[in-house]
């Protein structure tokens, strides 16, 4: 039910706020990636998969982006699992959150990168269908990815696990 609520209050700011931030016409804030980052050790990975596919979809409702979001949520959230595992130790719980409180904030910085990298490659690679704009298409994508680290991080600070 916790994860609900976070995907509803990120969409509702997506929407209404950060769908229409565009610094320098180029990069916008993509806050709905993270999503993927909040699940903890031992959810279930078609749970993760499902929900964040659900949050793409309304997400590309929002947008006029079919299938975009959702696609690289989805992905994205295929990957988190595997990425998690590398910044943990064998001892901590199945039930841990990976946030900047149970993380640090390097590993959380850098865990948070991987994936949104991941998610904004993705994303805009779609988006651009074709390599013949890569410069622009990079910027794009180097642009939002850098926003919504950013926004990220300081949303971690202010959450608790």
């Amino acid at each position: 039910m916790q994860y609900i609520i976070y995907i509803i209050v990120i969409t509702v700011i997506q929407a209404v706020f950060l769908n229409h931030i565009h610094f320098f016409g180029v990069a916008t804030p993509l806050l709905y990636a993270y999503v993927p980052l909040l699940f903890h050790r031992s959810y279930p990975r078609w749970a993760s998969m499902l929900l964040c596919f659900a949050c793409g979809l309304v997400n590309d409702m929002f947008t006029n982006t079919p299938g975009l979001a959702a696609a690289s949520l989805t992905l994205t959230a295929f990957v988190q699992p595997y990425l998690l595992e590398l910044y943990l130790k064998k001892e901590d719980s199945e039930t841990f959150v990976p946030c900047i409180a149970n993380m640090g904030f390097m590993k959380f910085g850098t865990y948070t990168f991987f994936l949104v990298t991941l998610f904004s490659l993705m994303f805009f690679g779609l988006e651009a269908f074709s390599f013949t704009q890569w410069l622009m298409w990079l910027i794009r994508a180097a642009g939002s990815m850098l926003l919504t680290i950013i926004l990220i991080l300081i949303l971690d600070t202010l959450r608790r696990p």
